[in-house]
């Protein structure tokens, strides 16, 4: 059981380190395109207001979110030595975090990014624990 939760908790931090590093390294490669954009993006969840969603940014956000899922899935099974439901667990936490993004960031971002990056979530976590080396 305690690997069952090491497993799901540490592919969630994982998960949220691979992000915000990945995240936080592109916006100091390009602040005026990258980082700008991120920082619109926060400012008009903080304060409201408009914001414009650059589909190229949205694109790259889905390919960072698919590999970061997979790697995030994949620590979660060496941690858990393969247990499936920590698996689950975290599949299900990835999936109720990008269903609470979506909400938050509705108006802001077309649906087809919201259904893709929340869509791919599970099934990738899955994906990546299956990538774990038989013992």
């Amino acid at each position: 059981m305690v690997r069952i939760i090491l497993g799901a908790v540490g592919g969630f931090f994982s998960w949220l380190i691979m992000w915000v590093g990945v995240e936080m390294a592109l916006s100091a490669m390009w602040p005026a395109s990258y980082g700008a954009h991120q920082l619109a993006f926060q400012e008009a969840i903080s304060n409201g207001g408009q914001f414009t969603a650059d589909s190229t940014l949205l694109l790259a956000h889905i390919a960072i979110g698919a590999i970061v899922s997979v790697a995030a899935g994949l620590v979660a099974a060496l941690i858990a030595r393969g247990n499936k439901r920590a698996l689950l667990a975290l599949a299900l936490l990835l999936l109720a975090m990008g269903v609470m993004k979506a909400v938050m960031s509705w108006p802001y971002v077309p649906i087809w990014y919201h259904l893709i990056f929340t869509g791919m979530l599970f099934p990738l976590t899955i994906v990546g624990g299956k990538l774990r080396p038989a013992a």
